[in-house]
């Protein structure tokens, strides 16, 4: 069997690094100038503040992954008989083996589409990870009912070719 390497998309990750740059920017508008945007909507310039101070910490650190992700020579996703390598966002875990895993689903988030890896023993995932990839992993499982979750956000193919491709992989590896 063949395997599958795809990788990270510079387009789609100059695009998210353009955005965020966008909203550290206006975080720092709402900081330094919160008087220019009191409306009937935000009629109080503290709030204003605190909104740009949370724009530039979740943006600046999204900026951070982004331009590492960017400069990154990693393959973001490798696909073989042993299972899957994920390198395609902050959170991946890395080798997911087939064996580990008990099904795969899509899901959408706002409008984003996710292919969550449900696996036998998610805290072996989670255990090997630093303190805040635990804490995001541990909400991840949480939420969705598995730490592990798999975007093409930031890869060179599409979703459906994504989903198309692990599911063939693992239909034809599960045992």
């Amino acid at each position: 069997m063949n395997t599958i390497e795809i990788k990270g998309s510079k387009t789609k990750l100059t695009l998210m690094l353009l955005a965020a740059l966008i909203f550290v920017s206006l975080g720092l508008f709402f900081v330094t100038n919160p008087d220019k945007f009191i409306s009937a909507i935000f009629k109080n310039a503290f709030f204003i503040r605190i909104v740009g101070i949370a724009s530039i910490l979740f943006f600046g650190l999204c900026l951070i992954f982004l331009t590492k992700s960017f400069f990154t020579k990693k393959i973001n996703l490798i696909i073989n008989e042993k299972g899957i390598i994920d390198n395609s966002s902050y959170v991946s875990v890395g080798m997911i083996f087939w064996d580990d895993i008990t099904s795969i689903e899509r899901i959408d988030v706002m409008s984003t589409k996710f292919l969550v890896i449900y696996v036998k023993d998610p805290e072996k995932y989670i255990n090997i990870q630093s303190n805040i990839k635990k804490k995001l992993l541990q909400r991840n499982l949480k939420t969705y009912g598995s730490p592990i979750s798999i975007s093409s956000n930031t890869l060179t193919c599409s979703f459906n070719e994504l989903e198309k491709i692990v599911l063939k992989y693992y239909n034809e590896n599960k045992h």
